[in-house]
């Protein structure tokens, strides 16, 4: 099955009506499913109609219980795995409004207890100045004082106690020179006060030495229950299983080359000071 994002809306009815008419093929009835897979009657019938996207977990039992195999198995996990993957492209997010998003991602950050956030080429919001907030957006046309307002809002969830976060950045996130030089060296002091909270461990990435990895994207893990994936031009949500354990263990590979502590905040003290002679 070739990727193609505007399909992935579409892979979930796929889904729910190749499950259906297996179901109906094998001569069996919805409660007869639901028994042998120890589900619900209404959770098949609510996966048969599309209004709830099964799991991997699900679809190999319904698979098993009907006796599925060969290529009609091997469809049906490309489907599923399709169907809990989501494209939201830059340009709809824009006609939605960002304040829209950030809505969204407060709500999902309510949610959460674990992050992990692997930051290749730009700082993340949460950990951001005003002034950086403001770049990172400059080309979003229309008033972003909301959205600005926003975003700073978001970094409340840093301090709750029941929560912790893990920000991985690269040498290149934290200093490409996305502000003129004062507001760059402010930018890593404020990196280096988060750093202090209990709830965070901020891990930089320095460019020397060797690092056998090859990341490619920018990504956030939350819990065990997605993970998303940016590109240029928007991100991919994953919820597989599979996907978001894929990335987990990417974070935790690119986590044994980052320096913590003290030693995060020397660097950053000392890319600070490059930019404040800059600025001189």
């Amino acid at each position: 099955m070739t990727f193609e994002p505007q399909r992935l809306g579409q892979s979930r009815s796929d889904l729910a009506e190749a499950l259906r008419e297996l179901r109906k093929r094998a001569g069996k009835t919805q409660t007869w499913l639901a028994r042998r897979c120890a589900m619900s009657q209404t959770k098949i019938s609510n996966i048969e109609s599309g209004k709830a996207p099964p799991a991997l977990v699900d679809v190999e039992l319904i698979i098993e219980a009907l006796g599925a195999e060969g290529l009609v198995a091997d469809e049906l996990l490309a489907l599923v795995r399709a169907a809990n993957t989501e494209w939201q492209d830059d340009w709809s997010s824009r006609r939605r409004g960002l304040d829209k998003k950030q809505n969204e991602l407060a709500r999902l950050e309510a949610v959460t207890t674990e992050f992990r956030f692997f930051l290749l080429s730009m700082i993340t919001g949460l950990l951001a100045t005003p002034d950086y907030v403001r770049a990172s957006i400059a080309d979003v046309p229309g008033d972003q004082s909301r959205t600005i307002a926003q975003k700073l809002e978001r970094q409340s969830v840093l301090y709750s106690p029941e929560k912790s976060f893990t920000f991985l950045l690269t040498e290149q996130a934290v200093r490409w020179p996305l502000l003129p030089p004062l507001a760059m060296a402010m930018q890593l002091d404020r990196l280096a006060s988060v750093s202090r909270i209990p709830t965070v461990r901020l891990g930089i990435i320095p460019l020397g030495g060797h690092i056998n990895e090859r990341p490619l994207s920018t990504f956030t893990v939350y819990d065990r229950r997605l993970a998303t994936v940016e590109t240029g031009t928007g991100a991919l949500v994953l919820r597989d299983h599979r996907d978001v354990e894929a990335y987990r263990d990417d974070f935790a590979r690119y986590e044994q080359h980052a320096l913590f502590g003290r030693e995060a905040r020397t660097l950053l003290s000392d890319w600070a000071g490059i930019f404040t002679r800059q600025h001189q």
